[in-house]
């Protein structure tokens, strides 16, 4: 008899088939996102040359465009035409239409307002989106003369699905993101290091639904306003740690492919770039998931007590560790390593049936 998943497990499963396929390519990306930050900051490339805007570009399309690569692969998992799904998931990154919302314009589409939601680098959205083209696709196809199903069925999906996703799922991720940045701010306000705790701990898992833009945003707003952000200083520790339970992950894995991904994973991490370590090594196997957790709530607290702020706007990484210098940057790097280390001996002190779970699950 087949064991019956708990919807958590659904989820993750669900969420990690979509991820996987374009794991390695995460990895590929981050690493050359990496690379490019170190060849600027070493004034090798000029940040305004041309040579780093061909490079920017090909290390950055995979995450701009992640919406669209995602409804390719969301397609394919959940039973849809992966065609369809990349068309729905090219409305939202439409460049007149990207461009627009960027600009924080209200577009009204026949009388009614449409908000502004910036889309690249999403996925709560397209997600939602795919899941519902699979219910839609079903009734049109059943509805629809055989005559004209093979033209009206794709017509009929990318409007509705598309109008659905524009004026109910993006929205919805940005209010629920907003919410959340605004309880960061009321905590903190209260005590860092509580701040630094919850934020750290909860920000990966945010990542996974896209709510962390929102706090990008709030941060990208404080350095323009006030010319500093803590918010960045926060979740740099859960960065750490997704390193630090993949190579924990990796060290217990016998299988050479596995470690290879969790390596190129580990090295992407430490570059600022966590999916491939989340979504291809630790959110399946559950318990390093958590363990980052921990981890980035424990580097978070450090890092809050440190007062340590980003004086400009950059993801927390190995490479730019450099843009917190100033009050609290020692102890702001003691975080850091708080997070990595804690992740990766929770990850890797699992009991013995723990571990042969995670390796078995890897093979």
């Amino acid at each position: 008899m087949k064991e019956k998943k708990s919807m958590i497990n659904v989820v993750i499963d669900g969420i990690s088939g979509i991820f996987l396929p374009i794991i390695n390519l995460l990895s590929a990306a981050g690493i050359l996102k990496g690379i490019l930050a170190i060849l600027t900051a070493a004034n090798i490339v000029s940040g305004t040359s041309e040579t780093y805007l061909v490079l920017n570009a090909m290390a950055d399309s995979l995450f701009y465009f992640l919406p669209m690569v995602l409804a390719f692969t969301a397609a394919k998992k959940f039973g849809t035409d992966p065609f369809t799904a990349v068309v729905i998931g090219g409305v939202l990154l439409y460049p007149t239409l990207t461009t627009a919302f960027e600009a924080g314009t209200n577009i009204y589409f026949a009388g009614i307002p449409m908000k502004a939601v910036i889309y690249h680098s999403g996925v709560i959205p397209i997600l939602l989106a795919v899941g519902l083209l699979v219910y839609v696709e079903r009734v049109v196809y059943k509805i629809l003369p055989e005559l004209i199903k093979s033209f009206f069925a794709p017509l009929i999906c990318i409007v509705v699905v598309g109008l659905v996703t524009l004026f109910v799922f993006g929205p919805i991720g940005n209010v629920i993101g907003d919410g959340l940045a605004a309880a960061y701010e009321s905590v903190y306000q209260v005590s860092p290091m509580i701040a630094g705790a919850i934020l750290g701990a909860v920000i990966q898992p945010m990542v996974i639904f896209g709510f962390h833009w929102s706090f990008v945003l709030v941060a990208m707003n404080n350095i323009s306003v006030k010319g500093s952000d803590t918010i960045l200083a926060l979740i740099g520790p859960a960065v750490f740690a997704q390193a630090g339970a993949a190579l924990a992950v990796c060290l217990r894995s016998r299988d050479k492919k596995f470690r290879s991904l969790c390596l190129s994973a580990v090295v992407s991490a430490f570059f600022g770039v966590t999916e491939p370590a989340m979504f291809g090594v630790n959110l399946p196997r559950k318990k390093p998931m958590i363990a980052v957790c921990i981890g980035g709530g424990a580097g978070g607290a450090v890092a809050g007590f440190s007062g340590a702020q980003a004086m400009t706007f950059a993801f927390p990484s190995l490479i730019t560790l450099p843009v917190f210098l100033g009050k609290g940057f020692g102890l702001f790097v003691v975080s850091c390593f708080v997070g990595f280390l804690t992740a990766f001996f929770i990850t890797i002190l699992q009991p013995e049936t723990a571990c042969e779970a995670m390796v078995s699950e890897a093979s």
